[in-house]
């Protein structure tokens, strides 16, 4: 124990090094232990620390996590910016350095305002504030939704939480039980007080046992036949105009002897503006049409402006259907450049094409395919779970289309992957994913891969996808209640602690 209370750089050595094992519990290795494990272990490097060694420590964790679990953006910087390895590894690192503040905030509150005496109500508080962290980052300053710890749970035990709160229930689950555990093997408890902690420890696991075979949506309509299009265009290649005649015949010559009902295309898979693509896309839309067939496919597009044009990464439907879907989460410096007047033309990352895109608006009509409602998410767009889930409330069908060259053969696109499961498993609907380069994927109502095609290769992903109704808890409700929750719980834990400091300042 006492190396764990240390101040110094061991102890904010282990607190990277406990960063660093988290992503482990997630997509591709999806040891989903090492989540609750490495959160102990954070609980235990945060004890009796003041706040300013605290806020060192989070710190320090928050680094380990992402260079592990992030590393991908070097490859986006590198092989496809044009920036040196040294370049390259500084800017990621400052990325990861920058996001990491994610994590020191909150032990800089934790040890401040909220640790309490040792009890029942400290794993709880630092459950909520455990939410609370992963909350916020998925909104400051457009949010990075990345590696949350619930994420580990799409074949673990806490899996039927996810219908129930989301992505952030089963991190709360996971925080209650590394944090309680950490509080019972390292200090002392009267019975009462341990069989109280036990007991709240086990409650969520319980519960998820008790939901295993809860059905919360159901089937609407008979099955569709699909066709998933992975045309593998090199991302080097892609929007090299003289590659753009190859590309539209290659996507056409894949997709049009399909006879499923839907047919779908990856993120921009036609690589130029709809407006110079109408007798191409009027082409299709009378063949679809005129077989029965929808087709759905990506496409930038753009709108006048008062000074210009706006342009936008969309989604449109062919055939049997209608609808544009404009992408509202942009990908900063991938689709938008901050602070674009001081560093557009300083490396070449920060000219990439296809970086000027607008924010699409807020509200939106479904796509409409075949008779039924389609909520749509462009690449990025799928990682925000409660923008995803009053998105799904209306709709019997998930899509989503992504470009994941941009990270290559590194964990970014299994992470990404992942996320779109956990979406499909909080809505209780199947969700169709087109990539250009992987992973092209059927993920059924449960989170699971029901078909997929290997990564870097070009082919057709042939399936069913059943239509649903209903709606779980979490699409009524999404994150509310939870946040709600952990709001309250830790207003009384300052509210303890600051009886507390009262307490000892009247002994004393």
């Amino acid at each position: 124990m006492r190396v764990f209370v240390q101040p110094g750089l061991a102890g904010h050595g282990l607190a990277g090094l406990a960063g660093a094992i988290t992503p482990l519990a997630l997509a591709p290795f999806d040891i989903w232990p090492i989540a609750p494990l490495s959160i102990a272990l954070l609980y235990l490097l945060l004890q009796r620390l003041s706040p300013r060694q605290a806020l060192l420590r989070g710190w320090s964790y928050g680094l380990g996590a992402f260079l592990a679990g992030t590393s991908w953006i070097y490859v986006s910087i590198h092989d496809y910016g044009a920036a040196s390895p040294v370049l390259a590894g500084s800017l990621t690192f400052a990325f990861c350095a920058g996001v990491a503040l994610f994590f020191a905030l909150p032990a800089y509150l934790w040890a401040r305002w909220l640790r309490q005496a040792p009890g029942l109500f400290n794993p709880l508080a630092f459950a909520a504030l455990w939410v609370a962290q992963e909350m916020f980052r998925g909104w400051f300053l457009t949010g990075f939704p990345w590696l949350y710890s619930g994420y580990s749970q799409l074949a673990g035990p806490l899996a039927a939480l996810a219908p129930i709160g989301g992505v952030w229930l089963i991190s709360f689950a996971l925080a209650l039980t590394g944090a309680g555990l950490a509080e019972l093997c390292t200090r002392r408890h009267q019975p009462p007080a341990r069989f109280a902690i036990a007991g709240l420890l086990a409650l969520p696991w319980l519960a998820a046992l008790a939901l295993v075979n809860q059905q919360w949506t159901s089937p609407l309509g008979k099955p569709l036949s699909t066709s998933l299009v992975q045309g593998n265009i090199n991302q080097a290649m892609k929007w090299q105009p003289e590659e753009l005649t190859n590309t539209l015949r290659l996507y056409r010559d894949l997709s049009i002897n399909e006879e499923s009902d839907l047919i779908v295309w990856p993120e921009t898979a036609v690589p130029v503006l709809r407006d110079y693509a109408e007798g191409y896309l009027n082409e299709l839309d009378s063949l679809m049409a005129s077989s029965n067939r929808a087709l759905i496919t990506g496409i930038p597009l753009r709108e006048a402006a008062p000074h210009g044009w706006r342009y936008f990464n969309g989604i449109t439907v062919l055939g049997q259907g209608e609808g544009t879907y404009l992408k509202q989460k942009l990908v900063p410096f991938g689709e938008y450049v901050p602070l674009e007047d001081v560093l557009r033309g300083l490396i070449a990352f920060f000219d990439l094409p296809m970086s000027n895109f607008s924010r699409g608006h807020a509200e939106q009509t479904l796509l409409l395919a075949q008779g039924q409602r389609l909520a749509s998410y462009i690449c990025y767009e799928v990682v925000y779970p409660d923008f995803a889930a009053r998105l799904a409330a209306d709709s019997s069908l998930l899509l989503t289309v992504s470009n994941d060259a941009w990270f290559g053969d590194s964990i970014g696109p299994l992470q990404h992957l992942q996320m779109a499961q956990m979406r499909a498993l909080e809505a209780g609907r199947w969700m169709l994913r087109a990539t250009n380069t992987g992973v092209t994927a059927l993920i059924d109502p449960q989170g699971r891969i029901a078909q997929r095609i290997p990564s870097f290769t070009q082919g057709v992903l042939r399936g069913e996808v059943q239509p649903m109704q209903g709606l779980t808890p979490y699409l009524r409700w999404q994150s509310w209640p939870l946040s709600m929750l952990c709001l309250g719980i830790l207003g009384f834990a300052a509210f303890r602690r600051q009886r507390e400091a009262l307490d000892d300042a009247v002994t004393a």
